[in-house]
């Protein structure tokens, strides 16, 4: 049987797929999987033998749409949709036209309005893993736990070694912006954080982060700090991972790299700050206690994803002393 999975955004989310997509690959070896996903994400998947990856261009517009049903609908037995947004509900029509079975996420979306618009039933919901597992067995298909980590890219490894050395002391990386202002510290907490971890001289930080703005504000923090690199916009993901596996630790928020660090089997201190763990997004194996949130605060969580608006205009949520999460960490 061959397989088609779409999941094309974002990169955390793809990045959950990664631990579901790993059991199938190892408990079906005679079926094949093709993940349709966005570009420079295939190092994620490259190690699973029946696993391929098809590059999606522009989010899959309308015409990416129609040309991967014009392609894909002789080819595959199967589709599961794990993206569910309007553009892959027309696809999945358009498969059935064909003939094809189509399995749907279920992603709970309404539970999950009444809970950050409204605060009702704040309960712990499935979390992502579980409703991509749930929509595989739909599909005929059983997954497990057992993912641990990818294994070692020797390739990029030795590229991270030429370039940082031997590691010594103690390495940790920070990851501090989100897509959202309701995700991430203040910078001046943020700054705090990497002026008192770089006090002991056996600490070495690497940042990370994506984007212009991002790129050129890590740039100037480790210009300011010792012993501090910014590795944004540097390397490519398949790099980024290796050196992710070298670390002692990952400081992350509700964020990509979060997930990214599940991967390798790093452990991550979360800070979660207008979103929370119980709407279902922590990362692969990481431990409910290395999550850093404000208990005290009755409207959290109010958004899903994150968001650049307060109700209340203070994002009250986001204010985090500095000392608690170093004592963590």
């Amino acid at each position: 049987m061959t397989y088609l999975i779409i999941r094309f955004a974002t990169l955390g989310n793809v990045a959950m797929t990664v631990p579901v997509v790993a059991s199938l690959s190892k408990r079906y070896p005679n079926d094949r999987f093709i993940i349709a996903s966005k570009k420079d994400l295939a190092s994620m998947f490259a190690s699973m033998s029946n696993v391929e990856f098809l590059e999606v261009d522009n989010h899959l517009d309308w015409n990416g749409l129609w040309d991967l049903w014009r392609t894909w609908r002789d080819r595959v037995d199967a589709v599961i949709d794990l993206q569910d947004v309007l553009r892959t509900r027309v696809f999945d029509l358009l498969m059935r036209f064909s003939g094809k079975p189509v399995t749907r996420v279920r992603y709970g979306r309404v539970r999950k309005h009444l809970i950050t618009f409204f605060g009702i039933g704040k309960k712990a919901l499935p979390s992502e893993f579980e409703r991509y597992r749930n929509a595989f067995r739909r599909a005929g298909l059983e997954t497990n736990d057992a993912f641990e980590r990818l294994p070692k890219n020797s390739a990029a490894a030795k590229a991270v070694l030429a370039r940082f050395g031997e590691k010594e002391g103690r390495w940790i990386g920070l990851a501090p912006f989100a897509k959202s202002k309701s995700n991430m510290l203040p910078y001046r907490v943020t700054k705090d954080i990497i002026e008192q971890l770089t006090k002991n001289k056996k600490t070495r930080i690497f940042l990370f982060g994506a984007g212009d703005v991002e790129c050129e504000m890590l740039r100037q923090w480790s210009t300011v700090f010792p012993r501090t690199e910014s590795v944004a916009g540097k390397l490519k993901l398949k790099e980024e991972l290796e050196l992710m596996r070298m670390l002692d630790v990952m400081l992350c928020m509700d964020s990509a790299n979060q997930h990214l660090a599940s991967l390798v089997g790093l452990r991550a201190v979360s800070v979660w700050c207008a979103t929370h763990p119980m709407i279902g997004f922590s990362g692969w194996k990481q431990r409910p206690e290395d999550i850093v949130q404000r208990n005290d605060l009755r409207c959290r969580p109010c958004t899903c994803h994150g968001t650049n608006h307060c109700r209340y205009g203070n994002f009250a949520c986001r204010e985090i002393e500095a000392e608690k999460i170093i004592q963590h960490i």
